[in-house]
């Protein structure tokens, strides 16, 4: 269970959370992805979180695309001139390396995947795999599965890549075991949703009763029910989690382009 080791408790019953994604940042801040400024798109949408009022940001993973020590250093600097000042936390991407996610870990940053109130339990999980699709290997599954049965909390759970398909492009790339991960997590009986990026638009999807919810990028969309790569500047956008008990309520941002 060393992934879900450490932990991070909120003192506060109630969460008001926001869970940005696909931020694909580079080396320096003119870098372009798609003709799109990715860390001004992503500086406008931390400015805008720093009014909010929130409890935690949860980043879902592609920090870099062109996999320079400097982007993440650059994500880094980004938050730390921000207003924001509650904690960050995040999982990897395919895109991202586990080790400089770790090396940017610090102060306002966290690398705790284990969050919690005295009435919720929330599970940041690892998806990268050996390819751009995304794989839960059985022991990081087996670890998942012996938080959620250890407590009798609900649980919502994150991770990067998407574990039902779309219908588009992405699907050759999803969570290529994303149905064992769904499995386990509706016969926990004790997970109310989950939550993913790297679709790089808006879904709501179901799976055995199970709310999947896909957040916009922070940086370019792609369209939806595409079978080629067709990206789109919809401008930046973040989803709003408030979540008390048993209750969640939740919605797309957008930030015009």
């Amino acid at each position: 269970m060393a992934w879900f080791k450490q932990k991070y408790a909120f003192k506060q019953p109630a969460l008001r959370l926001a869970h940005i994604t696909d931020c694909h940042l580079f080396s320096d801040t003119n870098g372009l992805y798609f003709e799109v400024n990715t860390a001004q798109y992503l500086r406008r949408v931390l400015s805008q979180l720093a009014t909010e009022k929130l409890d935690g940001v949860i980043f879902g993973g592609d920090l870099t695309q062109d996999h320079t020590v400097a982007s993440y250093s650059l994500f880094a600097r980004l938050i730390g001139e921000s207003s924001l000042t509650c904690p960050v936390f995040w999982m990897p991407g395919n895109h991202d390396e586990i080790e400089l996610l770790n090396q940017i870990s610090n102060g306002q940053i966290h690398s705790a995947k284990h969050l919690y109130t005295e009435h919720v339990d929330i599970l940041l999980l690892n998806s990268k795999g050996q390819t751009p699709a995304g794989w839960c290997d059985e022991h990081h599954l087996a670890c998942a599965k012996d938080v959620l049965n250890s407590s009798v909390k609900n649980a919502l759970v994150f991770c990067h890549h998407h574990p039902v398909p779309i219908q588009g492009y992405l699907d050759k790339h999803m969570l290529e075991n994303g149905p064992q991960l769904l499995n386990m997590l509706v016969e926990s009986d004790s997970v109310i949703a989950l939550f993913h990026g790297h679709v790089h638009n808006d879904y709501h999807q179901h799976f055995r009763g199970l709310d999947i919810f896909a957040t916009p990028a922070t940086s370019i969309q792609f369209a939806k029910a595409t079978a080629h790569w067709q990206q789109q500047d919809l401008g930046p956008a973040w989803r709003l989690i408030n979540i008390d008990g048993d209750t969640l309520a939740t919605e797309v941002i957008w930030l015009k382009g």
